[in-house]
């Protein structure tokens, strides 16, 4: 199936480690030039590397944090020739509402929650002036099966659902889509994190967060994900727009598996 991808421009958020870079290789082999961000410069470098290794496209890396507003009004203003928005940087942690206090709840959402809603306010004029886009958000399962456990970051990203669906509801009128897609447990290093955090509350032994990791169903991988958003980016889904598609290998049938 062709996706017609080939000479498109994305930028990937978070895009040096996971499920991001896993976007950002999967883009590049449907021959997408790419901007890549996130946090730290040396591993945006390695990912640059590893992907031009193997793929004859642009990689251009932008080390920026997009907690802070004028940082994401920027970096879009530099990426003002894309067709193609995945946001994916932020890690809010897990914890109930007394172990998340204010300012970590609030550094938490400053990335994710406004991080992607700023990005999607900056690069949507240029979108819609040049023609057309995709803006393709991964945000999370526990969105829609909220619960105690990981608080901020069912609320995080339920608010990110309502926001793809009521922006993605209407700006077909401006030949943009906007759609969403929620990982459920994926095998990378914020697994790790997240699981020991529930190790901790659960067994007592942040340890041993390798006995929480589910078998039925297993957990997915980057990759899967990544097929999913450029599947979601191309012009094979055009008639996807306002919807939020879970991958999540049918953990939300199963109670407790997140």
């Amino acid at each position: 199936m062709n996706l017609n991808l080939h000479g498109k421009t994305a930028l990937v958020t978070g895009a040096s480690k996971g499920i991001g870079l896993a976007c950002a290789g999967q883009l590049a082999e449907e021959g997408c030039h790419l901007h890549l961000a996130s946090r730290t410069k040396v591993d945006l470098e390695r990912a640059r590397e590893s992907i031009q290794a193997r793929h004859n496209v642009s990689v251009t890396i932008h080390p920026c944090d997009l907690s802070n507003g004028d940082t994401a009004r920027a970096l879009a203003a530099a990426c003002n020739d894309i067709d193609i928005l995945v946001n994916n940087a932020g890690a809010i942690p897990a914890g109930d509402l007394q172990t998340i206090d204010e300012a970590r709840w609030r550094d938490a959402w400053n990335l994710k929650v406004f991080g992607y809603i700023n990005l999607c306010r900056a690069v949507y004029p240029a979108m819609k002036a040049r023609g057309g886009g995709v803006i393709v958000n991964v945000l999370g399962a526990a969105g829609e099966r909220p619960t105690w456990g990981y608080i901020a970051g069912s609320a995080g990203n339920a608010s990110l659902m309502a926001f793809t669906r009521g922006m993605g509801g209407t700006s077909l009128v401006d030949r943009i889509r906007i759609v969403a897609c929620n990982p459920g447990l994926i095998r990378t290093e914020r697994m790790e994190t997240m699981l020991r955090a529930s190790a901790a509350t659960k067994l007592g032994d942040a340890s041993r967060w390798e006995e929480l990791i589910p078998v039925n169903p297993p957990v997915g991988t980057p990759e899967q994900c990544a097929d999913l958003v450029t599947f979601l980016a191309s012009d094979r889904a055009s008639h996807i727009a306002g919807t939020v598609v879970t991958i999540d290998g049918g953990a939300a049938h199963y109670a407790g598996v997140l």
